[in-house]
């Protein structure tokens, strides 16, 4: 199946697929085009059910998931629907899916992603990102807004996030190169990992996982860090007083079981002083 609608720059893509690939591509044109891709007469039966319409600015895209009842794909897995879209720069995306991965070669304005065992690889998000799995792992670049995260054993890595960061995870990574803002990561066996933090309150929990902040020079820090039967080290060395000086305040909460925890000294940015008050 293939269609063509036209319309002037970025639309609210909203997908629903079971299985397979979702894929966002950029469009050139005024135009946004969806193809769905059978890979067997099954599939091919659930694309000629599937609903494909353009209302104002919303693209929905529905193929009906698989019915009920004995099929060895099941079992040994199947290559499903391949959908691929076709649209312009700063769309939208909701996608729900059981185990589809998705694959976005575009910069979406927001996202909204509900997977069992699909992943999700996304370029940058100009607005919020929400992503709900269960081992589906989750890759993304800049996301401008709020980051709200919850997966079971998925990994979660991103580039930076100018928002809040809310991630809960059971034994999957977390890892984060930037946070500009608030941070809290819960996790059970994971290792959480966020490169540098400016300011915000920061509380990262995991029983045996290890964890790993970077203070970024130039920021007053206020350390809360304890483990039960982990290393904790930091780089920074604590005063004994209250932080002082006219940087950005990071509150770092930190707890542990029998991970370990490490503060490090972050890159300052240019024009900043390198001092980090502790």
């Amino acid at each position: 199946m293939n269609k063509t609608f036209d319309v002037s720059g970025p639309v609210n893509v909203d997908v629903q697929l079971s299985s397979g690939d979702i894929r966002l591509e950029r469009s050139d044109n005024d135009t946004a085009e969806v193809s769905l891709e059978a890979h067997d007469a099954e599939a091919q039966e659930l694309i000629d059910s599937a609903r494909v319409e353009l209302r104002g600015r919303d693209l929905i895209i529905d193929v009906p998931g698989k019915q009920r009842g004995f099929n060895l794909a099941n079992f040994f897995g199947g290559r499903g629907i391949i959908c691929r879209v076709r649209c312009a720069d700063h769309s939208s995306l909701r996608a729900r899916t059981k185990s589809a991965d998705i694959v976005v070669a575009i910069d979406l304005a927001e996202a909204d992603i509900a997977t069992a065992s699909g992943d999700a690889r996304l370029q940058n998000v100009d607005g919020d990102l929400a992503f709900k799995g269960a081992s589906g792992d989750l890759r993304a670049g800049h996301v401008g807004g709020r980051a709200s995260i919850n997966t079971a054993s998925g990994d979660i890595e991103l580039r930076d996030v100018g928002g809040s960061f809310h991630a809960n995870t059971a034994s999957g990574d977390i890892s984060v190169e930037a946070a500009h803002d608030d941070v809290k990561a819960n996790t059970a066996s994971g290792d959480v990992s966020v490169d540098v933090v400016t300011q915000g309150e920061i509380v990262v929990n995991s029983a045996s996982g290890d964890v790993t902040v970077g203070v970024r020079r130039g920021s007053q820090v206020y350390l809360d860090c304890s483990t039960v039967s982990g290393d904790a080290r930091s780089d920074l060395g604590p005063t004994g007083s209250e932080p002082a000086g006219d940087g950005p305040l990071v509150h770092l909460k930190a707890r542990t079981v029998s991970g370990d925890i490490q503060i490090t000294r972050a890159v300052a940015p240019a024009g900043h002083p390198e001092e980090v008050q502790a």
